[in-house]
């Protein structure tokens, strides 16, 4: 697919996806959705990347959804509540949270509705300290999406989730920084370098399949109902990278005090058994 309204850009193991409507404020589109969700499957197949960054384009990270009607309402027909059409931030953020590889969110802007929410499926936040966030669903009549609201009470605890959604205000970094919805706050200009310095810290001292085995492990057991259910999961990849060359590297890049090279690879050297989560007890059209 080629794209026009986000770049794709891969360097030293890291891809990157910028969001680039500036002169709109990276305001969302169904064609930006379609765009965001190649590019993460482009980079979930490519076993040269093992981290991706998710910015924007000027001031903006993302201002939320383009209201206008031409770009918004035509997709939105349904045929009533028996067969709603899915909520387009919530299929990027499904594809997100399935996603092999770890993704930074490098704030840059102020990131309001889908530009707050499609950054929690994500696993690193970083936010310019002159960004701000906002859940501004019901100031619109409408009501949250992109899966927001199973994501943020996990992240900041329901209180907080409550308020910001229900009031539905702006957030400022260090807000957002204290409650624990972004990781680090810094100035814009040094934004994508922390992003790009954590990135770097992951390629390169990281085994990609242990790396791709962890994320998973710990967003899918948000939604266990019993620390057994860790422990099942925890013991079978053990059992596999145990035998791996991945540990026998780890190992020996310990003992002989030099810098790891992991041979095995997050898509071509997975296991039969991943992806354990797809086996779910519901589906959607």
């Amino acid at each position: 697919m080629s794209y026009e309204q986000i770049k794709y850009e891969t360097n030293n193991q890291i891809a990157t996806i910028t969001i680039n409507r500036p002169e709109k404020m990276n305001a969302w589109t169904f064609q930006m959705k379609d765009e965001m969700i190649d590019a993460f499957d482009v980079a979930d197949k490519d076993d040269d990347v093992r981290v991706v960054i998710v910015t924007g384009t000027g001031k903006a990270f993302c201002a939320g959804a383009d209201l206008d009607p031409e770009r918004f309402g035509s997709r939105q027909e349904s045929d009533g509540l028996t067969n709603p059409p899915r909520d387009s931030a919530g299929q990027l953020t499904m594809k997100i949270y399935d996603t092999k590889k770890p993704v930074i969110a490098a704030i840059n802007g102020h990131g309001v509705g889908v530009g707050s929410t499609m950054t929690l499926a994500m696993d690193i936040r970083i936010m310019a300290d002159t960004a701000k966030m906002g859940f501004v669903f019901n100031r619109r009549g409408l009501v949250p999406e992109g899966c927001s609201t199973w994501f943020l009470p996990r992240i900041v605890g329901i209180s907080k989730a409550a308020e910001w959604m229900y009031t539905g205000r702006l957030i400022g970094a260090d807000e957002a920084y204290r409650c624990g919805l972004v990781n680090q706050v810094t100035t814009a200009e040094n934004l994508m370098g922390t992003a790009i310095s954590i990135a770097t810290d992951i390629a390169s001292n990281t085994s990609g399949l242990s790396t791709s085995f962890t994320r998973q492990m710990l967003w899918q057991m948000l939604g266990a109902d019993h620390p057994m259910e860790a422990h099942k999961i925890e013991s079978r990849c053990l059992h596999y990278m145990f035998s791996s060359d991945d540990f026998k590297e780890g190992l020996s890049s310990f003992l002989e005090k030099r810098d790891a090279k992991f041979p095995l690879k997050p898509e071509k050297d997975l296991p039969p058994f991943f992806p354990w989560w797809e086996q779910r007890p519901y589906a959607i059209d």
